[in-house]
C-alpha cells in the first residue's frame, strides 16, 4: 500500500512538472498537443511497456496528437484523468472506447479555458503585480517578491492537487460509469460540449466580414447575421474542414488561407 502511495505521488509530481511545460512546443495548427503529449508520455510508456503492446502504444501516442487547448495550470487535472483513463483502456480494451479520452479532454478545454485564464491571468496576475509594483514604487525590495509568490502558490496549489484530483477522480468514477452504464451518455454530452466549445471558438476567433452594400439600406453583412450569426465565420471554417477531409496539404491550405485573404481584402470583400 505504500509502496502503490508513493508511485502515485510520483505520478502527481509528473503531472505538475510537465504540465508547466505544456506551452513549450505551442504550434498553430494544434496548439499545445505536443506538449500534452509530452505531459501523458510517462503514463503511456509505463501502461504499454511490453513489446508487444507496441502498435497500441503508437495508438496512443497518435490519439494524442491531436488539437488541445487550455490553461497550463488546469492542465494538470486533465492530464491526471486522462492518465486515469488510459490505464482504464489498457485494462479492458474491449468495453473501453479510446474515442471517450478525446471527447473528455475537448469538452474540457473550454470551461477550464475560461476558468483559469480568468483566475489566472485576469485576477492573481493582476492582483499579484498591482500589490508588487505600489510597493516596488516605494523602494520595498517586498514588491517583486510579494508579486512572484503570490502568483506562483496558487498556480503549485491549483497544478498538483488538480492533477492528483483528476487522476483519483478517474479511478474512482470510470469503472462505476461503465459497469453502470452510462459511459455512452457521458461520451454523448462531452461530444455535445466538445462542439459547443469548437463553435464559440469560430465566433469569437475568426473575425470576418464583408463591407459590400448596395445603396444606402442594402447590407450584406446585416443580411448575413439575420440568416445566421457569423455565417461568413463558419463558412470558412467548414472550407477549411472540407480541405482536410479531402488530404489537402497543410502548406497548401495555409497557402489558400493567406494568398485568398490579401486577395479579397484588397477587391474589398473582405475586410
Amino acid at each position: 500500500m505504500a509502496q502503490e502511495k508513493d508511485q502515485n505521488r510520483r505520478k502527481y509530481w509528473q503531472f505538475f512538472w510537465r504540465s508547466w511545460a505544456i506551452q513549450d512546443s505551442w504550434n498553430y495548427e494544434r496548439a499545445m498537443n505536443m506538449g500534452f503529449l509530452y505531459g501523458i508520455a510517462p503514463t503511456l510508456d509505463r501502461i504499454y511497456k511490453d513489446p508487444k503492446d507496441d502498435a497500441l502504444k503508437k495508438e496512443a501516442y497518435q490519439r494524442h496528437m491531436l488539437y488541445y487547448n487550455c490553461t497550463p495550470q488546469t492542465s494538470a487535472f486533465v492530464l491526471g484523468l486522462t492518465a486515469s483513463m488510459e490505464e482504464q483502456y489498457y485494462e479492458d480494451q474491449e468495453g473501453f472506447n479510446p474515442d471517450t479520452i478525446n471527447s473528455v479532454k475537448t469538452s474540457l478545454m473550454g470551461p477550464l479555458s475560461g476558468i483559469g485564464d480568468s483566475f489566472f491571468q485576469g485576477t492573481v496576475r493582476v492582483l499579484a503585480f498591482g500589490l508588487g509594483i505600489n510597493l516596488a514604487q516605494q523602494g520595498s525590495i517586498l514588491g517583486p517578491i510579494l508579486a512572484m509568490v503570490i502568483s506562483f502558490v496558487p498556480s503549485f496549489l491549483v497544478t498538483y492537487y488538480g492533477g492528483k484530483f483528476g487522476y483519483n477522480m478517474g479511478n474512482k468514477y470510470l469503472t462505476k460509469l461503465y459497469e453502470g452504464g452510462l459511459m455512452d451518455r457521458v461520451m454523448y454530452v462531452c461530444s455535445i460540449i466538445g462542439l459547443m466549445v469548437i463553435g464559440a471558438m469560430i465566433a469569437s476567433m475568426i473575425g470576418i466580414t464583408t463591407p459590400i452594400k448596395f445603396g444606402k439600406t442594402f447590407v450584406l453583412q446585416d443580411v448575413l447575421d439575420s440568416i445566421m450569426p457569423q455565417m461568413l465565420p463558419f463558412s470558412l471554417t467548414m472550407f477549411m474542414y472540407w480541405l482536410l477531409q479531402k488530404k489537402v496539404n497543410t502548406s497548401i491550405t495555409l497557402l489558400i488561407c493567406i494568398v485568398g485573404g490579401l486577395i479579397l481584402s484588397a477587391l474589398g470583400i473582405f475586410v
